[in-house]
Formats: C-alpha cells, structure tokens, sequence
C-alpha cells in the first residue's frame, strides 16, 4: 500500500503551516468535531488541482448530455449547459469563500460552523451516500462495457466478449471486475494524498478529450459527406408528457457538474500560506469548469449533432452499431474501452472523499487518516470489498441508489452551499448573492423532485434493463 508521510521539515515546519491555516475569526463551534481530518501535506501545484478537480466533475455524465440537446432543441441545450456550469461554480465559490472565516477544512467542517453537529453530519451522510452509489454504478458500467450484459432478451455485446468471440471463463462479469478491482483500482485508491492522484488524473482528462476529438471528427465527416440532418432548434414539445419530459435534463446537467466533496480535500493540498493557496483554489476552480464546460459543450452537440434523433439516453449504447464511416467498428472499440478506462481514473478520486467523510463520522477525534495505516488500510479494504459487492454479486443493486442520487447529489451541489450562503454568519452575502442563493435552492429542489417522480414512473412502468447505463442510470431519468 503506497504510503505517502509528510515531507521533511521537523517540527517548526509544521507549526508554519499550522499557523499560516489559521482561521481568521476561529468558529465557536469548532470544537464539536476537530477539523484536523487532514495532515500538513501542502504541496500541490495548480496543475494538479486543475486535473484531480476536473476528473471529478467528468464522470460518468458526460455520456448523458448529448440526450439533453435531444430534448431541449440545440440552442437551448448549449444555454442549459453554460447556465448550470455558472451556478455550480458560483456554489463553489461560496463554498470557498465561507470556509476561510471559519477556519473549515472539509465540507462537514463547513456546514458544522453554519448549522452545528446536525449539518456536518447530515453533509457526511450525503457524500458518503452519493459517492457509494456513484461507485457501485461506475463498477456496473465498466462490467457492462468489457463483459456484455442482457436484458429483456437481447444481450449487449462486451468488448472482451467480442475479442474472444463468445463468452469464457476470463471474461466473465465477477472475474474481470474482481481482476481490475485488485489490479488497478486498490492500488489507486491506497494513495493518501489526492495530489498522488495528479498523473492519473490527466490521463482520465485527456481520454475525455480524445472522446471529443473522435466524436467531432466522425461528425465532421458525415457533416461534409451529407448525412447530417438539420438538428432540432426548438424544444421537443408535442402533448403534456413530452412537456414535464423538459424538466428531466435538470438533474442530468446539473449532477454532471458535481465536484463539490472533493473541493476541499484539493484545496487543502495546495501549496503556499493560506491566502495564495486561497487564490490558486479559485484559478484550480476557473480553469477545471471552463476546461470541463467546453468538454461537455463539445460532447452534448457534436453527439446530438451525429445521432440526431436517434440519441440515446446514454450515449454509449450509439456506439454499439455501425457509425456508416471507415473503421467505424475500431472506433467504437476506442470509444467503450477509454470510457472504461477513464471511469477506472475517476474511481480512486470519489473514494477520496467517500474515505475522508467515513472515517470523520467512525472516529471523529482520531489523528489523521493518513497518518494511521492500520485504519487506512482496514476502511479503504471495507469499502472497495462493499463496492465490488454491491456491483458484482448484485448488478441491479443502482435501482436502490436512483433516489439517494436525486437527493444526495443536488444537496451537495446547490441546496448545501445556498444555505450556508443565507445563513451567512460571518456576514458576507449581498443581496445578489442571496438571490442567487434562492435561485440555486428552487433549481435543486424542482430536480429532485423530477427525478424522484421518474424514478417512481420508472418502477411502475420499467424500461429496458441490463443496457449499459451511466448517470441517467443512477438518476432514474429517461428521455424517451
């Protein structure tokens, strides 16, 4: 297990980087839980917050958004995803701006200095919810893609399975979930440091962009050769289901900008005193959502633009067929085995977190998780054995998570900030900040509650199981 100590620098070090990340106005409700989750490692660059951030918000949604051009006509849909990348960075921003006054170092932290013991535990409860479901989901799709997977009596083809040519013993869903969990996702999730995570994490970024490269390039060919129809510039709108239909991309783009539970864990890595790494913080924040904005700008409308109407809820099932250009079969291959891959590189930072919080709320005055190996090892063992469980033994164990996703995620990302920004006990909202704070509050809630009504309608009107299903999987959305 790779084991990461704090750099040399003996004891006056430490009580530098102590004294330079001290509150500014010490919050008198620090001393319910110590904010000591995490060690004096303060060495990140900018670059790597840059990557590790922008990895966490490119999960699995990226495949989802094309869809949402389907739904809402091409101008509206590029509008719904510039908006929502605004509003996410904007409680981000709160989020950062709230924690230097009271001295919080961790999203509990935050929430524990606005609204006591009860806010910093309801915060843990939600990453650990969300981040477990969003795991389990990421282990489905990456058995789904390399393994195959059936359904209402079609079978979707894996890759492995089409390399062998039928199904084998070596490329069965247990064994090769069980082979990459112990081969490549335990060794990345046994780092301590999110910036250990840097190298890997610029690999995850660059596949999203040889996705958008491919994407763009197949379209541009059909484009030139004539195949492209014109795309829908109006709202999908002919009766009133196809109306409230609408309202089901706004937990799918939102949710595909979620990042916040690793917010803090980044910032608290940056190298320098605590004002300069406050600064970077916000560059690290700029950049990741500019990078990941034109990421999901170029996804959503050159995959609307190739697939038309015929775009699925999740894209990757439009790249089980043939793309009508050269070498369509190879590139296919390309799309499903780095979308694999580059969900294997989000894993490791979602555990994070995911680890971080479990442990703040099983021993909340213990030393810090990276400096005690024996808990390290036993809750990073714990959690990658429940995950693979809960994917391997139980593959349609996502249904359960359809609501704790509509609910866990869009607290983290728009009601949480918003309501430490209208509690504002250090005093610094505007009276702008506070509307936008409303407004943040009445587009989380309007989400929520259209994706747990799908997920209801879903359960009494079940679609197609067993497809490869990314976040609108774990929402329970559906466009068609």
């Amino acid at each position: 297990m790779a084991d990461y100590s704090p750099k040399k620098g003996g004891a006056q070090a430490v009580t530098m980087a102590q004294t330079e990340r001290t509150p500014l106005l010490p919050s008198k409700r620090q001393d319910l839980v110590e904010e000591d989750v995490y060690d004096d490692y303060h060495e990140a660059s900018v670059a790597s917050g840059v990557f590790n951030l922008s990895t966490t918000i490119v999960g699995a949604g990226i495949m989802a958004l094309p869809a949402t051009m389907k739904v809402l006509g091409l101008p509206l849909g590029i509008l719904s995803i510039i908006i929502m990348g605004i509003l996410s960075e904007n409680s981000i921003q709160i989020m950062l701006r709230y924690s230097r006054p009271s001295g919080a170092r961790s999203y509990g932290g935050l929430m524990g200095d606005a609204f006591g013991a009860l806010g910093r535990v309801l915060v843990q409860l939600c990453i650990i919810i969300n981040n477990i479901g969003i795991l389990i989901v990421y282990l489905i799709i990456i058995g789904d893609v390399l393994s195959g997977t059936s359904g209402a009596g079609k079978h979707y083809t894996g890759v492995l399975e089409e390399w062998a040519g039928g199904a084998t013993w070596w490329n069965e869903r247990t064994f090769v979930l069980f082979t990459i969990t112990v081969v490549i996702l335990l060794p990345l999730v046994s780092f301590r440091h999110v910036d250990s995570l840097k190298w890997t994490s610029a690999l995850s970024v660059a596949l999203a962009v040889v996705f958008v490269v491919i994407i763009a390039g197949v379209t541009m060919w059909k484009l030139f050769a004539g195949e492209i129809p014109m795309p829908r510039l109006t709202p999908d709108v002919y009766d009133q289901k196809s109306f409230w239909r609408l309202f089901t991309v706004i937990p799918v783009i939102m949710t595909a900008y979620i990042c916040h539970h690793n917010v803090h864990p980044i910032a608290n890595e940056l190298s320098g005193s605590v004002d300069s790494s406050d600064e970077k913080m916000q560059t690290v924040v700029r950049w990741s959502m500019f990078l990941c904005g034109t990421i999901y700008l170029c996804t959503a409308t050159f995959g609307y633009l190739l697939f038309g109407d015929a775009t699925g809820d999740d894209i990757l099932s439009n790249f089980d067929t043939d793309l009508g250009v050269p070498f369509s079969h190879l590139i296919c291959i390309i799309v499903r085995i780095s979308y694999a891959v580059h969900i294997m590189l989000v894993f490791p930072l979602l555990n994070f977190s995911l680890r971080l919080n479990l442990d703040s709320i099983l021993f909340p005055r213990a030393t810090p998780l990276a400096h005690d190996t024996i808990r390290f090892a036993l809750i990073t063992a714990f959690l990658v054995c429940s995950i693979f469980f809960g994917s391997a033994v139980v593959p349609n164990i996502w249904i359960v998570f359809q609501f704790t996703g509509a609910t866990a995620t869009v607290c983290l990302g728009f009601i949480f900030p918003a309501l430490v920004l209208l509690k504002d006990k250090p005093l610094l909202a505007t009276k702008r900040d506070r509307q936008e704070a409303v407004v943040m509050v009445i587009l989380a809630v309007l989400s929520s509650v259209v994706a747990v009504s799908t997920n209801l309608f879903n359960l009494l009107e079940p679609g197609t199981p067993g497809v490869p299903a990314g976040l609108t999987a774990y929402l329970g959305t559906s466009f068609n």
